[in-house]
């Protein structure tokens, strides 16, 4: 009954809504589109604020407070690629470069489904830790690299097409990494002080643009349904069934290091959420021979829909059971 309760409140919020009118319009074949360049101001504007605001909680938090959730977070993501790494080849069968892609796409997160579940817990006054953007932060290339090492040591010739410079420098210097790393340093610095001034631009509309955001992800994941008929019950199966086992993962880790409820239902939803911004543009330079057709599909056509509908309300149900609310 929790269970259900909560996945009729995530039902009903505009951000799972305007997701799927976008859906909807991409099956309809309606001529709805962003104009160029909104899809990216968006996103820059989404992961600055997540940043901005997350620094500026870091700003009053102790080194004591901190440590480790952030242990937990590197924890979650040097595991979690090894795990899928050895279930895609030996489960699944799939070849080294592709369950390597897979491994980077599910150990790395997703800021989208990280802001959704801001919101989500913002609409059930469910409180939080304030740092929790740092964990994203945390948690957003540590698996890239894991998995592409994970693939070095299993290769029996040495890949001439991974260039580990470039990798480091598409992964470093990212408009996700740069924008998130970069708003956690500057809301850190400027704190309370520079929160005022940017306040009436990040926190107000910051909703208002996830759901503009959330509309154009749904119809880019409309385009993608089509390809679910080529994925097989295994990809398919293993883009929804990974995700929770990762969940639940983290929160027993989340509630091991002391988090609160909320933010280990944060944490959970990081765990089991898989990168479509930061991990295919690494992959696409380090491993050319794995099918985005596979890595695209899972992440962004599988696993972000059942975060977004189910995953969600989920992992707050299992969470409410372990910390007995």
């Amino acid at each position: 009954m929790e269970i259900l309760n909560s996945l009729i409140a995530n039902l009903q919020t505009p951000m799972f809504l305007a997701f799927l009118l976008g859906i909807f319009a991409t099956l309809v074949k309606s001529d709805l589109k962003f104009p160029d360049g909104m899809y990216t101001g968006i996103t820059i504007y989404l992961l600055f604020a997540i940043g901005l605001k997350g620094g500026v909680k870091l700003n009053s938090t102790t080194i004591e407070e901190f440590y480790k959730p952030a242990i937990a977070a590197l924890t979650l993501c040097i595991s979690i690629p090894i795990l899928a790494y050895y279930i895609l080849t030996k489960l699944g069968g799939y070849d080294k470069e592709n369950a390597a892609a897979l491994s980077a796409h599910y150990g790395s997160v997703s800021a989208v489904t990280f802001s959704e579940a801001l919101a989500f817990l913002e609409s059930l006054h469910i409180p939080y830790e304030g740092y929790m953007p740092s964990m994203l932060a945390i948690m957003e290339i540590p698996a890239i690299i894991v998995a592409l090492f994970i693939l070095k040591i299993n290769s029996s010739k040495e890949k001439e097409s991974m260039s580990w410079k470039k990798v480091a420098h598409e992964l470093f210097t990212g408009k996700g990494t740069l924008l998130l790393i970069g708003g956690l340093i500057i809301g850190m610095i400027s704190g309370k002080k520079g929160h005022e001034q940017f306040a009436p631009l990040f926190e107000v509309p910051f909703r208002g643009m996830l759901i503009l955001f959330l509309l154009e992800v749904g119809i880019v994941t409309g385009r993608r349904i089509t390809d679910l008929k080529k994925a097989g019950v295994f990809l398919i199966a293993f883009g929804i069934l990974f995700p929770i086992c990762n969940g639940m993962f983290g929160l027993i880790l989340g509630k091991t290091v002391g988090l609160s409820m909320g933010g280990a239902t944060i944490l959970a939803t990081l765990s089991a959420s898989a990168s479509y911004i930061a991990a295919p543009a690494a992959i696409r330079i380090a491993i050319p021979e794995a099918s985005p057709a596979i890595y695209l599909t899972s992440s962004l056509a599988i696993t972000f829909p059942f975060n977004l509908s189910v995953g969600l309300p989920l992992y707050l149900s299992v969470s409410k059971y372990l910390y007995g609310v």
